[in-house]
């Protein structure tokens, strides 16, 4: 594929290279598996394989990139070893000089000497296993990650989450879920599964609510990763079937996913922890910093403390880490809010295509401006959506998918996303043809003793007989269309943590 800078059919690759048919179809799934690519269909029905020229492997990242991640990634560890430190430490600290310094004060002592020594003795401030167990939690292990009071309450009951986890999270945020590409699978899975093991690229768009072409790029890497096989229909729309994912000891058939605008992305929380929570860590911080700051006047003199060492261990350090630990929160407020508007964003898109696959699915009717606007804003009362923002939204949409738009005398231009009811329709046509669920092939499609007008014909026929067939309005594939609904982002690694 080097030599074809990336792009040719399956007789360009077997001309270039010499190999078997069977070998380079084969290497193609392969390679579309693990290399950033797509297929495409020509005016003759035939698969054109189209890679980057650079053969860019899928999720590899720049170096700089990697190497700015590791580092703020050690940077982090080392700051949170700190702040337990140092928040936990300066607070039991101060309290500790606090009650020395009221305890001096009552007795008239300059509390030079002994004013610590009793209290020691008396165990007041060795190791508290109450307070230990406040801090720890007896079934937590070290590394597990903390998605937020809402993943929290999710947990069972003795699965704790200690209160260092939180002290993070009002710093850092709470961790973001990182799920790999077989938990991002299960999903995309399940619905080749519960579509009778046939898909298009329309239908993974209702589900994931990616663009068009990025829905055709991650079909072909599915392709490749799960053993599939692609067909053409005889308009060109390319199905992508897989017999493999069909074969099953279960008697159940298999529940479809959530499509998009069932699962709206929630907004990012700032630290994830409940108010009480964040209270508790605010407190104490705020504790600790008004302690050092007043240091000077009400603690030094009462405990006899002057010296450099004393202004720098119990004003200048606790003083600037108090500030910095209120600092990081006030900090990350802006890449938040900036990040929950993308979220809105995509909400906004979600809840569109809804309206867009119910208005061409169920009638072939057209897409209007007003009436999408009209049916985002009702569905997602609690942001704000404007109508620039669904016009902007339609119009791309209509370019991924050469809709055809049309001005209406008011000004408001609807559209008519033809490709999407074409790919269904082809999609049924396959699983008609099939029976994966069956695991039969039904009729004969194909015969190597036809011509090519006769195949031609048979592909023809079948087609039209398929979209005559029941009933073609496929409202069985757009369940709530009238309501919305959130999945936060935990739920795609929540099997692999429980």
């Amino acid at each position: 594929m080097r030599r074809l800078e990336g792009r040719g059919t399956v007789g360009d690759v077997v001309a270039a290279s010499g190999l078997p048919a069977d070998e380079v179809r084969s290497g193609l799934k392969a390679l579309l598996e693990s290399h950033r690519g797509h297929l495409e269909v020509s005016n003759s029905g035939e698969l054109v394989y189209d890679f980057d020229p650079r053969f860019i492997e899928r999720g590899t990242e720049p170096l700089s990139v990697r190497t700015i991640r590791a580092v703020k990634a050690t940077l982090t560890t080392v700051f949170k070893g700190a702040i337990v430190v140092m928040l936990v430490a300066y607070f039991v600290i101060f309290v500790v000089l606090i009650i020395a310094a009221i305890v001096a004060s009552q007795r008239g002592n300059d509390s030079r000497g002994g004013w610590g020594g009793g209290r020691r003795g008396r165990g007041g401030f060795g190791f508290d296993p109450i307070f230990w167990y406040w801090i720890w939690g007896p079934r937590w292990r070290i590394g597990r990650p903390y998605y937020g009071h809402r993943w929290e309450r999710t947990l069972g009951e003795g699965d704790r989450v200690p209160f260092y986890k939180k002290v993070f999270a009002f710093v850092f945020g709470p961790d973001r879920p990182q799920p790999t590409q077989k938990q991002i699978d299960r999903s995309t899975l399940r619905l080749i599964r519960a579509r009778n093991g046939v898909l298009t690229a329309a239908e993974l768009v209702q589900h994931t609510a990616s663009r068009f072409d990025e829905a055709e790029e991650e079909m072909a890497r599915l392709l490749g990763s799960y053993d599939g096989e692609v067909a053409v229909s005889p308009d060109g729309t390319l199905v992508y079937a897989f017999p493999g994912l069909m074969a099953s000891a279960q008697d159940r058939r298999p529940t479809e996913p959530n499509p998009a605008w069932l699962r709206l992305e929630p907004p990012r929380e700032l630290t994830g922890n409940t108010t009480g929570a964040n209270a508790l860590v605010a407190g104490m911080n705020g504790f600790t910093l008004a302690t050092a700051a007043t240091a000077p006047w009400f603690l030094f003199p009462r405990l006899g403390l002057a010296g450099p060492a004393a202004f720098v261990g119990l004003v200048l350090v606790p003083l600037i880490f108090s500030v910095l630990f209120f600092a990081a929160p006030l900090l990350r407020m802006v890449g938040v809010a900036r990040d929950n508007r993308r979220r809105a964003r995509r909400n906004v898109r979600r809840v569109l295509l809804g309206h867009l696959y119910d208005r061409t699915l169920t009638g072939g009717e057209v897409v209007n401006e007003r009436d999408a606007y009209t049916f985002v804003k009702e569905r997602l009362a609690d942001q704000v959506v404007v109508f620039s923002e669904i016009q902007a939204l339609l119009r791309e949409m209509a370019t991924e998918l050469d809709a055809d738009p049309e001005e209406l005398e008011d000004g408001s231009v609807q559209y008519r996303f033809g490709q999407i009811r074409e790919q269904f329709g082809a999609a049924d046509q396959l699983r008609r043809k099939l029976r994966l669920e069956q695991r039969s092939l039904g009729e004969i499609v194909y015969a190597t003793s036809d011509s090519a007008e006769e195949a031609a014909d048979r592909d023809r026929n079948l087609f039209d007989r398929a979209l005559g067939e029941g009933d073609q309005s496929f409202d069985r594939y757009l369940p709530s269309v009238d309501r919305v609904d959130y999945e936060d982002d935990f739920e795609l690694v929540a099997f692999d943590e429980s």
